[in-house]
């Protein structure tokens, strides 16, 4: 049988879906987010990234996302974009194009040792004149990954799109934008969440409930 990419990718899609509103999907209580706003639908992707299944189809959806910008490196926010950035560069070894490298960018600079917020890089190597798509986990209004991109831009990089996994759609597309950014996200939050009316007995009994509080958070 004749295998199609678009089913592939479809599947590859749907799966991680599922995976991810098993592994990193909350609203059983309200959380504050990276944006210090608050939510009752939450999505902590770190379960999802450590899991075996979730990491290969992450990075296979992620990879194939990075492969049409012409990047020469990925990059990403410690601490969700770390794993995120390692798996595309594996993955992007053996898919048949350009080897990416990776490397992540610190919330601050230590206070010892290099004493840099960019790290991974080999001894010589620097982001100036290199293009550089960003990677993140979740994107909310977009300012934690705005910081990363601030960094890689004074140190010569060239930055024009980000690729994150799921966007809450609370403004960061937007504010992208006006820096120049093109955000391309693999799911939404209602992507994630519409999974859960397919996964219970009874989808009617939660539809409104879940749909109003996810609604008020997106």
């Amino acid at each position: 049988m004749t295998s199609h990419p678009s089913a592939d990718v479809s599947d590859a899609r749907a799966r991680l879906a599922e995976l991810i509103r098993a592994k990193s999907f909350s609203d059983d209580r309200e959380f504050t987010l990276a944006s210090g706003r608050k939510s009752w639908v939450y999505f902590n992707m770190k379960p999802t990234m450590m899991d075996a299944e979730g990491a290969h189809l992450l990075a296979a959806l992620l990879l194939r996302a990075v492969r049409g910008t012409g990047a020469d490196l990925v990059g990403g926010m410690e601490l969700g974009g770390v794993p995120l950035v390692s798996i595309v560069a594996a993955a992007s070894f053996s898919d048949g194009g350009a080897p990416l490298a990776a490397f992540f960018v610190r919330k601050k600079a230590k206070d010892h040792g290099s004493q840099t917020r960019v790290e991974g890089l080999a001894p010589g190597a620097a982001l100036r004149g290199r293009r550089i798509v960003m990677l993140e986990d979740v994107t909310t209004t977009g300012g934690s990954i705005l910081s990363a991109v601030s960094e890689v831009r004074e140190s010569g990089g060239r930055v024009d799109h980000v690729v994150t996994v799921v966007d809450r759609q609370e403004g960061a597309a937007a504010a992208l934008e006006h820096e120049g950014l093109t955000l391309t996200a693999l799911f939404t939050a209602r992507d994630c969440t519409d999974k859960l009316l397919a996964s219970v007995d009874d989808p009617a009994g939660i539809d409104a409930e879940l749909l109003d509080i996810v609604d008020a958070a997106v």
